[in-house]
């Protein structure tokens, strides 16, 4: 079932919500390095929300046809931006381990370097439902471990997870624009 046409006010919802996580960005991480040893309920309700709004704006965007190009660059990069900023202050409170620092800044290198590539070529790489399930994934264990005490392991458990996820999403976007490429 095709969605009705909407009015120009709200086909802007989307891409609003993508500027509101990006403005998120730097407020959030100011909350969060400043809470005592990267235990924060603000923090956590601040990516709580970021969260909400990336799967809204997306779902919106879908729904209402009305996907744009800014759209399709700034609502991955909120998304980076928003995991990364937390992933660092958490792994600089010894939230979470230092390799997971490493791993996150190569697993976005590849991505950038891989997203200019593809598109100077107008590849256009739809997003995978694995790679949807490894960004909630990180979302919810890097939440956690930003509101559970500084001895509980799962949220790190679950980052790990989600990180190898995140990883095996990679290898399908690899493929697909492999095969995208080879058209």
């Amino acid at each position: 079932m095709s969605a009705r046409a909407v009015p120009v006010q709200l086909a802007r919802i989307p891409n609003a919500l993508t500027l509101g996580r990006l403005v998120l960005v730097p407020i959030f991480a100011v909350v969060l390095a400043a809470a005592d040893g990267g235990h924060s309920w603000t923090a956590g309700t601040l990516f709580l929300i970021a969260g909400i709004t990336d799967q809204v704006d997306g779902f919106l965007a879908r729904r209402w046809h009305v996907e744009s190009r800014f759209g399709a660059i700034a609502d991955p990069l909120a998304d980076r931006l928003m995991i990364d900023a937390a992933i660092v202050i958490l792994t600089v409170d010894r939230r979470l381990p230092w390799a997971a620092l490493a791993i996150v800044a190569l697993r976005d290198v590849v991505l950038a370097l891989g997203g200019r590539y593809l598109a100077a070529r107008e590849v256009v790489i739809e997003v995978h439902v694995v790679g949807k399930a490894a960004t909630w994934i990180l979302y919810l264990a890097v939440g956690c471990a930003m509101v559970t005490g500084h001895s509980t392991e799962w949220p790190v458990d679950l980052f790990w997870a989600g990180l190898c996820l995140a990883l095996l999403a990679g290898a399908v976007y690899v493929v697909e624009a492999r095969k995208a490429l080879t058209r």
